[in-house]
Formats: C-alpha cells, structure tokens, sequence
C-alpha cells in the first residue's frame, strides 16, 4: 500500500485557466487522476482493523488527502463539483475513528480539510 500512494499516485496541478475549461483534455485527466486517489484511499481505509490504525491513518489521511487530494480539492472553485469530491473523501472515512472524539473536535490529521469543509 505505502507502495502505491508513493509511487502510483499522480494528481497534476495545471493552471486555472487550463481547467476551467472542463472538456479540456487536462481538466479531464487531472479528474481522472483525483478520482483514481480517491479510490485508492477508500482502499487503504479498508485495511483499518487489519493494518495498525496509525499505518491507515497516516498512509491514507497523512499521505493521499493532505498530500494529493486535498490540494486538488482546495483549488475546485467552489461548487457542487468540490461538494462531489468532499462527500466522497468524507465517504471513505471509517465512523469508528470519530467515536471517541468530543463535539467539534477531528482528528490531527483531517484539520486542513475540516477547515476546508466550514468554509
């Protein structure tokens, strides 16, 4: 797995105007490429209970959000297009990682996304 999010995992950052233009073959492949990580982070989540906990947690919210997807994310205008991307990131996320939190705490790792999500 730590593999994979190292090596296979691939999200290029073009200029606004480039992408902005969705039908554009760079908008399209970079797309392509944030859909492929997050794929890849529901698949890493999916060892959560098998693998350490921390192994998860740090490949998949450590590595693949805070280093790939969410710098894609951050530069979606904002939109139903970053809502999409957010609710599937957020889909990927074991509940039984929250359990233990007080109200209107997250975990380290998900601090730049939730702040993301508040605004």
């Amino acid at each position: 797995m730590k593999k994979s999010v190292e090596e296979d995992v691939f999200i290029p950052l073009y200029p606004k105007s480039t992408v902005e233009d969705k039908s554009s073959l760079h908008s399209k492949f970079q797309e392509r490429r944030f859909w492929s990580a997050v794929k890849l982070l529901s698949n890493v989540v999916l060892w959560d209970g098998i693998v350490q906990e921390d192994k998860v947690r740090d490949l998949g919210l450590s590595k693949l959000l805070n280093r790939y997807l969410l710098l894609n994310i951050l530069n979606t205008p904002l939109g139903p297009d970053n809502t999409e991307k957010c609710n599937k990131v957020v889909a990927c996320l074991p509940e039984r990682w929250f359990q233990d939190l007080k109200g209107g705490s997250t975990l380290p790792e998900l601090l730049n996304f939730s702040q993301h999500l508040l605004q």
